[in-house]
């Protein structure tokens, strides 16, 4: 199971959260695998230990792989999330009062931006898969 967060805008214009993971099923040599969706494009990132980013949107719909450190997001209501290395966030919050993060600890935050298109929503399942 790969752990996904989603986050988008609501009815009332804040950022909102809902844990879940990736919808995979069985493949080949025993492993499990994901459809294939198209993507835009790719870029990596990396933000120094102790970082932060105000409160933003997203600037696209994007897959954001986190690769090292553990960032904490924020919505407007104050509700919080915590991503770890080999998490997915969705990002769908594009409109709106958006969501800010913080890095929590002295590593520096390495992701991966997977800007994509709205099959990208398939992928995500609400929800512990057990």
């Amino acid at each position: 199971m790969i752990r996904c967060v989603r986050i988008w805008t609501g009815p009332d214009g804040d950022s909102l959260f809902e844990e879940g993971h990736l919808a995979l099923s069985r493949g080949e040599r025993g492993d499990v695998l994901s459809k294939v969706l198209n993507a835009a494009s790719i870029s990596w990132r990396e933000t120094g230990g102790g970082g932060a980013f105000a409160r933003h949107n997203a600037p696209a719909r994007q897959f954001v792989l986190t690769l090292g450190g553990t960032p904490e997001f924020r919505c407007a209501d104050g509700a919080t999330f915590r991503m770890y290395p080999g998490d997915m966030l969705l990002a769908e919050d594009t409109t709106g009062t958006g969501h800010s993060w913080r890095l929590l600890g002295d590593a520096p935050w390495r992701r991966a931006y997977v800007i994509v298109g709205a099959d990208a929503g398939a992928l995500f399942i609400q929800g512990d898969p057990s």
